[in-house]
């Protein structure tokens, strides 16, 4: 895995990054939306994310296998001043295809070198209780902070239980 892209990469991936993101969706991940979810509204979302990467506040990673996108990763950092020091995973998703080859916890590394190596010292993310990214995290050194039930829904409408993890750099 390289650095994060460039705003010119991003744009190029938007195709490949919206694959994923339904690939999600449609598999159930609990990422913020709601099924049916198709690749219009996938593309869209994407697309409002392209000012975040340009100015910096927003690193999004890929990682390819064959020269397919695979799997992403997304990189906030926290514009207010008193959180200068923080930044938040988002949206660490892994083609179901792709799963169980250590792509997730590649991705998650590099948004972590990346962020120590530019002055963040805490990330923070959440996930669905009980889904197999709650295990990665736990296995990636992740620490969780709290459990808030109903706090999300899943693509097919059900509320479920979110954890919320925190991870201090050095």
């Amino acid at each position: 895995m390289l650095g994060p892209l460039t705003p010119e990469e991003f744009r190029e991936h938007l195709p490949a990054l919206a694959s994923l993101l339904t690939d999600a969706v449609d598999g159930g991940a609990s990422v913020g939306f709601l099924a049916p979810f198709d690749r219009v509204a996938a593309v869209d979302w994407w697309r409002r994310q392209a000012p975040h990467v340009a100015s910096g506040a927003q690193c999004v990673w890929v990682a390819e296998t064959g020269g397919e996108v695979v799997g992403t990763v997304i990189l906030h950092r926290e514009p207010k001043a008193n959180a200068a020091h923080r930044g938040e995973v988002r949206k660490l998703l892994v083609r179901r295809d792709a799963r169980g080859a250590g792509l997730g916890r590649g991705l998650l590394a590099a948004a972590r070198h990346h962020a120590a190596a530019t002055g963040l010292t805490l990330l923070v993310l959440d996930t669905a209780t009980g889904s197999p990214a709650e295990g990665l995290y736990r296995q990636d050194g992740w620490t969780p902070y709290g459990v808030v039930p109903d706090y999300a829904r899943d693509p097919a409408g059900a509320l479920e239980d979110c954890t919320f993890f925190y991870r201090r750099l050095p």
